[in-house]
């Protein structure tokens, strides 16, 4: 007598699974990837973590790349800031609807200003020479600071800066302004010709190379506050982010002094910083100031140090 067809059907299949029949089925009907796939997948994850990482804690960059980068960048930031048309008749204007707009809202003292601060021969010839050269100065020192004090923080921070640079460009190229000095019956006094200083690229023997409708929006303004952002919340002394403050006001005070900018231009260079700022957030997903000081790579490769007794061989007490 036979037995019965289920059981045959079942051994039968325990055959086949034992001599890896084909009657065999895997345990999931889904393909395993081959090596070659597994290889794949594997560093697409290590560059993706990478990325994460990078993105949390920026790493500082080789000091020979940062001071190609800064050099070109500024070298690019220059020809297309003086390959802008000038457009002297358009830039006349919008000086004209910038003015009429701030006499409407009773904010146009900048006449008033100029002409007050001009009497003042000592303080307008000093702030001639503040406008000239501090607005480099004090932005390559606050890079230099934190590339050596807070390398974590450098990358996110140059990144602000950058954008903000980058817009203004936008804002030179659609929006050519005359600085309030260059209006046409505007009753401005531009200082520099006055007191016989250098204090203004767009006056003097440097005019020809200086695109002098650069105006909107004001890069004394976005970069001084971005360096005095960076000492305020970075610094460790108390009087030293005290003038982190007080950088950005003095720059204020000197470019309308000097009627090299409207308080316009000053307002369109902190919305520049400010789209900096929140590119540099979405970047590295935190605020510029709250990454680490240094970078977890960095932190990583420090020594550790331990007391110098601990590393004296131990002196076996049992011995006289």
């Amino acid at each position: 007598m036979g037995e019965p067809t289920e059981i045959q059907q079942a051994g039968a299949g325990r055959a086949d699974t034992a001599h890896g029949g084909s009657g065999a089925r895997p345990a999931s009907s889904g393909r395993l990837p081959d090596g070659a796939t597994l290889a794949a997948q594997s560093r697409t994850a290590a560059l993706r973590n990478r990325i994460r990482e990078q993105r949390r804690s920026p790493a500082r960059p080789r000091i020979w790349f940062e001071l190609a980068l800064i050099g070109i960048s500024y070298w690019i930031y220059s020809i297309v800031r003086n390959a802008v048309p000038e457009q002297a008749s358009t830039a006349q204007q919008h000086a004209r609807w910038i003015w009429d707009f701030e006499q409407s809202v009773g904010i146009a003292v900048e006449r008033s200003v100029n002409h007050g601060v001009d009497s003042v021969g000592w303080l307008i010839t000093g702030m001639n020479y503040y406008y000239a050269t501090l607005h480099f100065v004090i932005t390559i020192g606050v890079l230099v600071w934190l590339y050596r004090r807070h390398p974590g923080r450098y990358v996110a921070a140059r990144t602000v800066l950058f954008v903000t640079t980058a817009i203004a460009l936008v804002g030179f190229y659609f929006f050519p302004l005359a600085p309030p000095r260059l209006m046409t019956d505007g009753g401005f006094i531009d200082t520099v010709k006055t007191h016989g200083t250098w204090g203004s690229m767009a006056s003097g023997p440097a005019a020809h190379v200086s695109n002098q409708y650069a105006a909107m929006p004001s890069m004394h303004i976005g970069w001084s506050m971005w360096c005095g952002l960076a000492i305020f919340f970075l610094a460790e002394r108390t009087w030293v982010r005290a003038l982190g403050l007080l950088y950005p006001v003095a720059t204020l005070t000197v470019i309308v002094s000097t009627a090299n900018h409207f308080w316009m231009d000053a307002v369109g260079g902190e919305l520049c910083l400010l789209v900096g700022f929140l590119s540099a957030r979405w970047l590295y997903h935190s605020w510029v100031y709250k990454l680490p000081q240094v970078p977890a790579r960095e932190a990583a490769e420090e020594p550790i140090t331990v007391p110098e007794q601990w590393s004296e061989p131990a002196v076996s007490t049992a011995r006289r």
